[in-house]
């Protein structure tokens, strides 16, 4: 049996996209050569990986079973090569970054100061919610990860903490609920609430506290983009949550802000795999976290 590492890894971009027209355009080979790879990889492994119909691919059992190992082979063959990467001082190798489109603003100066420390290092930019970068890093397919705390898998993940911003209800303008100074979760009760992904950890949190406190949201709606979600609010379709950041790029013309009582935020951090060393990579970005200052949070007054 001869299977190379290159064959894992279009196998495992094959299943990712679902249809080897995509998997092609995304991996730069055509269709038929693909093809053929996967036809020799099933050939040297003496059963079929993949079912073929008209709606693209399904894996069969031991498909499966090997998008579970070729995950973890790759990843430790992306360890291996960094860890020798390292030998030349962090002028090459690549750093595999997860992150929660939410959050792309907020980072981009750690992000660009990497870039510019670490002009041989390649970002490779992967976007989640939190609980997808949770499971790409227990899959090692992350070294490192933004996203908010706290973290589902809290026993498996290490976490630096960045920075928190205050979270703030995001109204239309003369909205019932914004003659109030500050507002509680029984405020929310009988309003429709438009509410983030359920692979979003803020998604998580806000649907825990609730719950917490006797109320159970009216979801109407869920997105995974901030900008759709105060569209939504703006045109009454519901009511919201957003970190104050976010309610500072939306017109004030067109919202009502109120801050809840008591006072939630959004806590920012780092997080990768506690059973695994960070890459020297990963461990240079950590470290650059630390090293600067997210002290231009804004205030927590709405």
């Amino acid at each position: 049996m001869n299977t190379s590492i290159k064959a894992l890894h279009c196998f495992l971009v094959l299943v990712k996209c679902g249809n080897y027209t995509r998997a092609a355009q995304e991996l730069y080979l055509t269709q038929p050569t693909l093809s053929k790879l996967i036809q020799r990889l099933e050939e040297s492994l003496g059963t079929p990986l993949l079912l073929r119909n008209n709606q693209g691919i399904s894996l069969t059992q031991a498909g499966q079973r090997l998008q579970q190992s070729a995950t973890a082979i790759i990843g430790q063959w992306h360890r291996l090569q960094e860890d020798l990467s390292s030998l030349d001082c962090l002028k090459s190798g690549t750093l595999r970054l997860g992150i929660c489109p939410m959050m792309s603003s907020l980072v981009i100066e750690l992000l660009s100061q990497f870039r510019q420390r670490y002009p041989g290092i390649e970002l490779t930019m992967s976007e989640h919610g939190g609980f997808g970068c949770e499971q790409a890093l227990l899959s090692d397919s992350l070294d490192i990860a933004f996203t908010a705390l706290p973290v589902t898998h809290a026993e498996q993940l290490c976490s630096q903490p960045l920075t928190q911003y205050p979270l703030w209800a995001c109204l239309p303008k003369r909205h019932p609920l914004a003659q109030k100074a500050t507002l509680q979760w029984q405020d929310f009760q009988d309003q429709p609430f438009v509410l983030y992904n359920e692979d979003f950890s803020l998604a998580q949190l806000i649907t825990r506290l609730s719950q917490k406190a006797g109320v159970n949201l009216n979801v109407a709606f869920r997105s995974g983009q901030w900008d759709f979600l105060a569209t939504m609010v703006e045109n009454n379709m519901g009511i919201t949550l957003l970190p104050a950041p976010i309610c500072h790029k939306l017109p004030a013309q067109q919202f009502e802000f109120r801050p809840m009582a008591p006072a939630l935020s959004w806590d920012l951090a780092l997080i990768w795999r506690q059973s695994l060393p960070l890459t020297p990579a990963a461990q240079a970005l950590l470290a650059l976290s630390k090293e600067l200052s997210f002290s231009d949070s804004p205030t927590d007054e709405a």
